[in-house]
């Protein structure tokens, strides 16, 4: 439970912009999970800046919350506060360059690109989430991955600081950026763009978005890939091979479309999906002595 002190502090700093005991299920794209002590959706750098500062002194752990997708909220909530950048959504090009802000969506990078005949982020159309999330886990597709269009990315510091770091220092790796500094926030990125048509942007999207249609679980809640893909081979391949395709627990399911998505058919908890994720984890390891490593960020505390 968090300190009276430390809600009066982000009361302060925050006004509106902060609540406390916010369930989270509705703002995960699983709908499950417990509660945040504190949810804050600072409206701008200024308000994110003075929430940092107010976490750092009340020693408040800090927990980043996009629009939900690829998050797996545990029964017990979030302990600290969980910051939502939602209202971080400006774009604007420069030169050579398309600058999107941390709470910007797929949905409105892929249009502003198909709007203004931008070419170069098509591979990024259906992938979930924003683009802060997209530079944490290095987003992509089996060709195509966030380190090859970006730039440069503007983080802010536990004490609101902010500076601008090339893309080489952020390291990137398979579903992984492990050179963003801890308790760094990203709050902007830079992608490379060039001049195209709107015409061909279109359909680069389209050919894009039609095929996570045909192989994804899109008309039900999930959390998108639950594991990461192993070396020279697939994960969701692997599950089906020891016949987990349609394994439930509770509301979860193993999807049926593709076994590396686990989807809520109503009622699911979290401690469902964890199920499933240890069940898949155990049984493709004897059938096929392959690790599965999770690639959906588990957070929260276990219910009580």
């Amino acid at each position: 439970m968090m300190a009276p002190e430390a809600r009066a502090a982000l009361s302060e700093a925050l006004g509106e912009a902060v609540r406390f005991d916010v369930p989270l299920s509705r703002f995960t794209s699983l709908r499950v999970g417990g509660a945040a002590d504190a949810l804050a959706s600072p409206p701008n750098r200024e308000a994110l800046a003075r929430a940092l500062r107010v976490c750092a002194a009340h020693r408040l752990p800090v927990t980043l919350l996009g629009n939900g997708f690829n998050t797996l909220v545990r029964d017990g909530g979030v302990e600290g506060v969980v910051l939502r950048l939602a209202a971080l959504r400006e774009i604007r090009r420069e030169g050579a360059e398309l600058v999107a802000e941390a709470g910007v969506s797929h949905a409105s990078l892929t249009r502003h690109c198909t709007q203004h005949g931008l070419s170069g982020l098509e591979f990024a159309a259906g992938i979930p989430g924003t683009v802060g999330g997209w530079i944490a886990m290095n987003a992509g597709v089996p060709d195509r991955e966030v380190k090859d269009v970006v730039r440069a990315v503007e983080v802010m510091e536990g004490d609101g600081a902010r500076r601008c770091l090339p893309a080489d220092a952020l390291r990137f790796e398979y579903r992984r950026a492990p050179g963003l500094p801890a308790g760094a926030v990203v709050v902007a990125a830079a992608f490379r763009v060039r001049e195209s048509s709107r015409a061909e942007v279109q359909g680069e999207v389209d050919r894009h978005l039609a095929k996570r249609a045909r192989s994804q679980p899109l008309d039900v809640p999930s959390c998108g890939s639950v594991f990461k893909n192993p070396p020279g081979d697939f994960a969701g391949r692997l599950i089906e091979a020891a016949g987990l395709k349609g394994a439930r627990s509770g509301g979860a399911e193993i999807s049926q479309v593709h076994a590396n998505f686990i989807v809520n058919r109503g009622g699911a908890t979290a401690g469902d999906v964890l199920a499933l994720i240890e069940r898949a984890r155990r049984e493709v390891r004897v059938r096929s002595g392959v690790e599965l490593e999770p690639e959906v960020r588990i957070v929260g505390r276990e219910a009580a």
